[in-house]
């Protein structure tokens, strides 16, 4: 063996070296935080402190609104689904007392035909063009919609008691609008939980964010709930009060509403200052007398470069833009949430340490059964430190398999432990496509509204006949 081979060598056993005391010791981090939300998910239900109540989906199917509730869908460019989406809304939500915002631009005729042809002359829906060419941001166009509404309060002297968030692809339960108008009787803001739908077409990549939400808003946002922190808004199936909206308007600088329009993230943000200015904020997970939760369900992007393209947003928006613009307020508990909604980019940092990690040990190993052998060898403690993550690895699969098969069945939970490679690759992808956005904008660069596009898929019908068969 030629000494420049031998030195090649030795530097690749040492990059495996030290990549697997990093991985492990971060890996292992962020295990014992994963535990640490697992473990008090399972103390408060022991306690008593958490359940998923029961409720007649009947009576709230035609439960009347307590004040007039006002719906926003921004839309650019979803000519696909906006009329679906209309359509099945304005047949699972029949109370009066409801008109529906959608926001559209003067650029974007096909959409707006769209909207025309699903509200079908239905007078509770109001169709707002911004005096601008799109694309904006979301939060742009939401503060459209609010501004609409103010000047229809002062015209038709009927004001708006609430404020509803969807986008323009959401399947809404016939239940979600009364119990969101109940729960908003004795608190601002008001988040459901989200539902994604396992995709048809698309079991390894939309179907990964089933898993995701199954334990996010399945025991996450449950535990935040009932320890009083702030509770994130998800920008769909969340509603908050007129008066807490109006507090938040006075308190953004520079902005025409409630919305900011310099975070990517505006609904996230929002949920979070509600906390911050006192407001009383609740995740309401219940299920109806069928056994099914009352949630906003939709389908979530088929294709890799649009999963990746939604959660570089997200990264960008919660860990970047959230240390700048929120940074970190109240106590430990608060800490803690916040600590683990920024903790995505140093996440898939370790990640991509750890499939870096896997192809040089396979290197070496072949290089191993070729005459060469490793220059160090492992300890006691790298031994411990590689069991450690064993059995964290074991109890996160458990759990990933037991909150995605609760809500989805065995089958969909077994797919979930299948697909966490495919959702550790997004993730680093989205961390990579995240982290150069984010030092575009150190340069000066505006923040980039990366919107996500949608497409109608044709399971949409029957899963639309199944919500509405069930509200029947």
């Amino acid at each position: 063996m030629s000494l420049g081979a031998w030195s090649a060598f030795e530097w690749l056993a040492l990059a495996e070296y030290e990549l697997l005391l990093f991985a492990g010791v971060f890996f292992l981090i962020g295990a014992l935080d994963e535990f640490a939300m697992d473990a008090t998910w399972l103390w408060l239900r022991a306690r008593g402190k958490i359940k998923t109540h029961k409720v007649s989906r009947e009576d709230l199917r035609y439960r009347a609104l307590q004040g007039r509730t006002a719906v926003f869908i921004p839309a650019w460019q979803e000519s696909p689904v906006i009329g679906h989406t209309l359509r099945h809304a304005l047949g699972a939500w029949r109370q009066t007392n409801l008109v529906f915002y959608i926001g559209c631009y003067r650029n974007d005729p096909a959409t707006l035909q769209a909207a025309l042809d699903g509200a079908a002359g239905d007078p509770r829906v109001r169709l707002v063009v911004h005096d601008k060419d799109g694309p904006s941001t979301k939060a742009d166009c939401l503060n459209r919609l609010y501004r609409a509404m103010e000047l229809d309060e002062a015209r038709q002297r009927r004001p708006v008691a609430s404020v509803l968030l969807h986008d323009a692809e959401d399947m809404v339960d016939p239940a979600a609008l009364a119990l969101i108008d109940r729960t908003l009787e004795q608190h601002d803001f008001v988040q459901l939980p989200v539902l994604p739908m396992p995709h048809p077409s698309s079991r390894w990549v939309a179907s990964h964010y089933c898993e995701e939400f199954a334990e996010a808003h399945g025991k996450a946002m449950v535990v935040r709930d009932a320890l009083r922190t702030g509770l994130p808004a998800a920008g769909v199936g969340c509603a908050f009060s007129r008066d807490m909206l109006d507090r938040m308007g006075r308190l953004e600088e520079d902005s025409q509403g409630p919305f900011s329009e310099g975070s990517l993230t505006e609904d996230y943000e929002l949920g979070l200052r509600v906390a911050e200015a006192g407001g009383r904020s609740r995740f309401m997970r219940v299920r109806g007398n069928d056994g099914q939760l009352i949630a906003t369900r939709g389908y979530f992007p088929a294709s890799l470069s649009r999963a990746v393209k939604q959660k570089a947003r997200w990264m960008h928006g919660i860990a970047y833009q959230g240390w700048d613009r929120l940074g970190w307020n109240g106590g430990i508990a608060e800490m803690w949430m916040r600590m683990r909604d920024r903790r995505g980019p140093l996440s898939a940092l370790v990640l991509f340490a750890g499939y870096l990690l896997l192809i040089l040990a396979a290197c070496l190993s072949i290089l191993g059964w070729a005459g060469y052998s490793r220059p160090w060898e492992p300890t006691p403690l790298l031994y411990g430190l590689l069991l450690a993550n064993f059995v964290a690895l074991s109890w996160r699969v458990v759990m990933r398999f037991a909150f995605t098969a609760r809500e989805y069945g065995w089958a969909e939970g077994l797919r979930a432990v299948l697909r966490i490679p495919l959702a550790n690759i997004i993730a680093i992808m989205a961390g990579r496509r995240a982290l150069f956005a984010y030092a575009r904008t150190l340069r000066g660069e505006a923040p980039e509204w990366d919107k996500t596009s949608h497409s109608r898929h044709p399971s949409q019908e029957q899963a639309d006949e199944a919500l509405q068969e069930r509200a029947a």
